[in-house]
């Protein structure tokens, strides 16, 4: 089972906080799970998860869309950090 968290805006525009997925052995990436997420929820999931400054990570580590992932990891989505 894959945990999925959503944060901040990224969490109001899909309107949940979080997620359970069986694992997928098709989704050896964070980029192969995110293509999924987005192709299999469409419309608005794929708008938001698709944006190329959306921040991810695994196991509460920043991840690269190359990082590996396993049954049992957590992934979450967080929005572009902004500040002055």
């Amino acid at each position: 089972m894959i945990k999925v968290l959503f944060f901040a805006s990224i969490r109001e525009q899909l309107g949940t906080d979080s997620l359970s997925i069986e694992f997928n052995e098709r989704w050896d990436t964070v980029e192969a799970f995110t293509q999924f997420l987005a192709a299999e929820r469409g419309g608005q999931w794929a708008e938001v998860l698709l944006a190329d400054n959306i921040i991810k990570a695994v196991n509460q580590e920043v991840a690269e869309g190359c990082t590996v992932i396993g049954d049992g990891d957590e992934i979450a989505f967080f929005p572009p950090v902004t500040g002055g």
